[in-house]
């Protein structure tokens, strides 16, 4: 790459005027006015969001927990990681230990970020924390008043089983999941039975 595409590909959007068109209790709606890195004059909407967290909870033997509940924008019940939205000034590993507490009762001893992606860029500046949580012990869940989880856990072989089957179609669990069998499999080895 030569010394002019990398000192673009380095510039950030300047932007002219930024309006909030929506702001609600899970996301936010600004239209900002900008000239891109490219020089090109235009109009983005972007969807804000304070950034979640998604947690691969391991026991150990090797079995992973996930949850299950009503996602209305599906119109369906879908098997997930257990997953959740950052309070506002939250650092990842506090927002994990707090979801996973809330959804499933377990307290891990450890969580570490393997993957930090956004999932969908093009319109939402949402940032996703996906962490390995390990030791866990079980406890009481503390759902909020309108989450009504079920909460189960998979060896890995009837996991690729709901992947294949579609039986799991949630696309952050699917992502964490292949990511952890494929490249950190080593620690998954218990629960391939």
């Amino acid at each position: 790459m030569g010394k002019e595409k990398v000192t673009q590909a380095n510039k950030k959007a300047k932007v002219l005027k930024s309006e909030i068109i929506y702001e609600g209790k899970a996301f936010g709606v600004r239209r900002d006015e900008l000239i891109e890195p490219t020089g090109v004059h235009t109009i983005r909407e972007v969807v804000t969001h304070p950034g979640s967290v998604v947690i691969l909870p391991v026991l150990p033997d090797g079995r992973i927990v996930l949850v299950r509940q009503y996602r209305h924008a599906a119109r369906q019940y879908l098997w997930e990681l257990v997953a959740g939205r950052m309070e506002h000034g939250e650092n990842p590993k506090k927002g994990a230990q707090r979801e996973l507490l809330e959804e499933t009762g377990y307290r891990a001893k450890k969580f570490s970020i393997f993957l930090d992606v956004f999932p969908t860029p093009g319109f939402l500046e949402e940032r996703m924390f996906l962490l390995l949580a390990e030791g866990l012990s079980a406890g009481e869940a503390e759902p909020e008043e309108d989450e009504k989880i079920i909460v189960a856990s998979y060896t890995r072989k009837q996991l690729e089983e709901m992947m294949r089957t579609r039986k799991l179609r949630d696309a952050k669990s699917i992502a964490g999941l292949l990511f952890y069998f494929s490249l950190l499999g080593k620690r998954s080895s218990p629960g391939k039975k």
